[in-house]
C-alpha cells in the first residue's frame, strides 16, 4: 500500500494558554514548519499557531 501524502499535524498556540488546533498538511509540497494566525479562544484573540507533533 501506498503511504498516504497528508499527515495530520498540531497547531500550538504561542500564547501558551495550551488551546490547539488539528490540521492535515501535505509535507511534500510545504516542507517547512507551518505557521498560521489564528483565535484562541483562551486568549480571546488571534494569535500565531506554530506546528508540533501530535502524541
Amino acid at each position: 500500500m501506498a503511504k498516504p501524502a497528508t499527515i495530520k499535524i498540531r497547531l500550538n498556540s504561542t500564547e501558551d494558554t495550551g488551546f490547539f488546533y488539528v490540521t492535515k498538511k501535505n509535507p511534500r509540497n510545504m516542507t517547512e514548519k507551518m505557521v498560521k494566525r489564528k483565535y484562541d479562544p483562551i486568549a480571546k484573540k488571534h494569535v500565531e499557531f506554530k506546528e508540533g507533533k501530535i502524541k
